[in-house]
């Protein structure tokens, strides 16, 4: 079982929007030596939905590659179509990757039992572990609890991100399928408590630019130090609330850029972060010292 800080790996772009391969293998770097105790490569805060199928799939095989079995690479796979979700998950097993992260189909806006066939459809076709990934603030698609706990039958469905920041309804999903699925949380803010709850770590926006300190706030919640968790999230709100000035991932690909970690690049119809936002941001990463 993966546990702890699992950062959701922002895609280095050049100014002209092309993939940055040398800033990735950097990043991926970094992540080992900071601490971090799994990489997500393709996730929200990759761009999955701004990279043709042939990027999105060579992005996770360059991760795969420069892990070389470090730690766990889990590679988004997620569609609204289930034969592409099934198609993007057959080749992330084949390209090495220890489990793929499926967010709920967006736009569709399936029913439960949608939901159902649609991960059970992939469960049968790929036998690599399986993450649901639930986020309705993006999707317009909610998992529900029960729903959750009838996927938690097939044996390589392993987990669930829950990203509504709602610590009661993650309690709801322990409760239900915490003895046979880990419970990460999406959300940085609340993760700490999600794990104090039985959680199993957090899959973090946050953890891109501060991945040694986000891994210590997983670790102190693992340990059930709540106190001492608490006041280190307490110090980590303002990075927590500057990631989301604008949406997911403008915000951290330009702290990206000003931690000189990787360019501004990013593609439309995703926009470099607004000039208003940027002197509060780098506020907040000076209160880090992660700039002078």
């Amino acid at each position: 079982m993966i546990t702890g800080s699992i950062v959701a790996l922002a895609t280095p772009m050049t100014d002209s929007g092309n993939v940055d391969w040398s800033a990735l293998e950097k990043l991926v770097e970094m992540h080992i030596e900071k601490g971090t105790s799994s990489i997500v490569a393709m996730g929200t805060s990759g761009e999955s939905a701004t990279l043709n199928d042939d990027e999105h799939l060579k992005v996770i095989e360059e991760v795969v590659k420069q892990v070389n079995g470090r730690i766990p690479v889990i590679a988004g796979t997620g569609a609204n179509s289930t034969a592409e979700a099934i198609h993007l998950t057959k080749e992330a097993q084949r390209l090495g990757a220890d489990a793929v992260l499926l967010v709920t189909p967006y736009y569709n806006k399936p029913t439960q039992e949608g939901l159902y066939l649609h991960h059970k459809a992939i469960a049968e076709a790929a036998s690599i572990d399986q993450i649901l990934y639930n986020v309705p603030g993006r999707t317009a698609c909610d998992m529900l609890p029960e729903t959750v706990e009838r996927l938690a039958d097939f044996d390589n469905i392993v987990a669930i991100k829950e990203a509504t920041g709602d610590i009661d309804r993650a309690k709801d999903v322990i409760a239900r399928v915490g003895d046979r699925m880990a419970v990460y949380s999406g959300d940085d803010e609340t993760a700490y408590q999600l794990i104090l709850a039985g959680g199993k770590g957090n899959i973090s926006v946050t953890a891109n630019i501060a991945p040694a300190e986000m891994s210590e706030l997983c670790a102190l919640a693992l340990d059930g130090k709540a106190a001492e968790a608490e006041a280190l999230n307490t110090k980590l709100m303002v990075l927590h609330n500057a990631m989301f000035v604008e949406s997911n991932p403008i915000p951290v690909k330009w702290a990206l850029y000003e931690m000189n970690l990787c360019g501004p690049g990013i593609r439309l119809p995703l926009t470099p972060l607004s000039e208003e936002f940027r002197e509060p941001l780098r506020s907040a990463l000076r209160q880090w010292n992660l700039i002078k």
